[in-house]
């Protein structure tokens, strides 16, 4: 099922009961009296964050959400029953926008709730206007409607950590070593058409769609999917040795990063070479120094995520970093 990251709505809360009239008859009095209950209050729309990043697939064919009309009320003032609220589940890191107030609803926190729309207040029934001047009212008032707007929503990923580089720099292959994710790897570009997510001891990881020269005016993949690197807490920049120019290719991505959002030049950043079981270990250092030559300020790693031993070194590496930013 295609990835979903952005998509529009509309959303309607429940309308208000309606207050009735009603006339009760006592046995041995002259009058009837007023007995009308009042409506009941529709139902609110909430949006709630969840850790779930494909949960909008889940409503690629439902354009429309609506809380419960209230009930009307009844005899014996019995008040009308309040209608049940709609709450739609968004994942983390959603930006909901009302297109009809402008208002930006933003989800960062998992299991928070927003009040977007609120439901009609309920009318009151004939008993609401029983007065010492009118003892017998047939006034009664009908429920008010329910807000309702068009949305606009867009997922910008939540993420300790972002791994960002070129197509086929492995970072797919890196996210199933480090987590139990099943993204789908193989050689050649482009593998992943969408971003993908892991978690690593409580550290979510997002593989970021493989960038490439242009990006951040549309070539490729297109700056699409680089929204998703805004929000993450780290970039870890993988850079495949199997390349003839390692640190061109770096700086490629690191062009179209500072293009799309002078921001993610900003970002803590790791960087890391990949296969380097693909190139001599002479090839390994020599690259290694140059890169901490040229950016002194960031780590790198070298890894092959076929060395057992040396991906626990490095994860636990990895670790301290995220714990010390955490």
């Amino acid at each position: 099922m295609a990835f979903v990251d952005e998509m529009t709505m509309h959303m309607k809360a429940g309308n208000g009961g309606n207050g009735v009239m009603r006339l009760k008859h006592e046995k041995g009095k002259e009058f009837a009296g007023p007995s009308g209950g009042d409506g009941g209050k529709g139902g609110d729309v909430y949006i709630r964050a969840i850790r779930d990043v494909h949960i909008l697939s889940k409503y690629r064919h439902q354009k429309e959400f609506s809380a419960e009309r209230a009930g009307d009320g009844g005899n014996d003032s019995l008040h009308g029953r309040n209608g049940n609220d709609f709450i739609l589940d968004l994942p983390i890191g959603s930006i909901v926008t009302n297109l009809d107030t402008g208002v930006e609803y933003q989800l960062l926190k998992d299991g928070a709730e927003t009040l977007v729309l609120k439901g009609g207040r309920g009318g009151f029934g004939n008993e609401h206007f029983k007065s010492a001047t009118n003892r017998t009212p047939k006034e009664h008032v009908p429920g008010q409607k329910g807000q309702e707007a068009d949305f606009k929503l867009e997922l910008q990923i939540v993420a300790d950590i972002g791994l960002v580089g070129l197509p086929n720099a492995g970072k797919s292959s890196l996210l199933n070593a480090l987590t139990r994710a099943s993204a789908k790897t193989a050689d050649y570009a482009f593998t992943t058409l969408e971003p993908n997510l892991g978690e690593c001891f409580g550290f979510i990881i997002a593989d970021i769609p493989g960038l490439i020269e242009g990006a951040s005016e549309g070539r490729g993949l297109g700056h699409k999917f680089l929204r998703h690197v805004k929000r993450t807490k780290m970039l870890a920049h993988l850079v495949s040795l199997e390349n003839e120019d390692p640190l061109a290719v770096y700086e490629t991505v690191r062009k179209e990063l500072s293009a799309f959002d002078k921001d993610l030049a900003s970002k803590h950043e790791i960087i890391i070479l990949t296969k380097t079981d693909m190139v001599t270990p002479e090839h390994v250092k020599e690259v290694a120094t140059a890169f901490k030559k040229t950016y002194p300020h960031s780590e790198v790693f070298a890894i092959t995520i076929l060395d057992d031993k040396g991906m626990k070194v490095f994860q636990d590496e990895l670790l301290k970093l995220l714990k010390s930013m955490a």
